[in-house]
């Protein structure tokens, strides 16, 4: 099995349904070459979006029966969640990043993909995502991750990770920030660190 509870696609596929359901998840993300107040660098722009239960996560859900694949499932959500711009979208095997498993309060499969956009793209499914079936509903509205520090040290990446996070959707924003190479690492360490000392 995976290091430290994370699985692999594959590893993830042994735990079968009906004892087990199957969730999917995904991180957009595009290169952004601008700047705040023409001073920090924004590098990347990183989508999430706040739920209807006031908690930060990615867009997806659960995987149904009738779905042939993690991806079908997955690509369906998505339309449901994002609107017609997601139509446009093919989220395949290869931008699966990890899974885990959690028993409490059911058995769930929780698979997480990371896919790069171009920024125009990115841009058109934002534009599109109020014309979704669940905008309003399950879905509050989309936003984008700050990925720098500002001078004062706590506003930006620091504050927003001291926001109310589904499941574990703060960890696998700070995985996949480190992973991609989003943030410099010793920003992103600084920035945790200074979400942890927040009250």
């Amino acid at each position: 099995m995976g290091e430290a509870g994370i699985l692999s696609r594959e590893e993830a596929l042994r735990f079968e349904s009906p004892q087990w359901k199957h969730a999917c998840h995904v991180l957009f993300y595009a290169p952004c070459h601008g700047r705040l107040f023409g001073k920090f660098p924004l590098r990347y722009a990183v989508l999430m979006q706040m739920r209807f239960d006031g908690r930060l996560g990615f867009p997806g859900g659960f995987v149904d029966p009738e779905d042939v694949s993690l991806e079908e499932g997955l690509s369906r959500e998505l339309q449901e969640e994002l609107g017609p711009g997601a139509a446009l979208l093919q989220v395949t095997k290869q931008d699966h990043l990890s899974a885990y498993t959690s028993e409490k309060p059911r058995r769930v499969v929780a698979h997480f993909y990371i896919k790069q956009l171009t920024l125009e793209e990115l841009q058109t499914l934002e534009e599109k995502a109020t014309q979704a079936k669940d905008h309003g509903l399950e879905v509050m509205g989309l936003l984008r991750v700050p990925l720098y520090i500002l001078q004062d040290g706590v506003g930006g990446l620091p504050t927003f990770l001291t926001n109310s996070f589904i499941g574990n959707a703060r960890e696998q924003l700070i995985h996949s920030l480190d992973t991609l190479q989003l943030v410099p690492r010793e920003q992103l360490q600084k920035a945790v660190n200074m979400a942890q000392k927040r009250p």
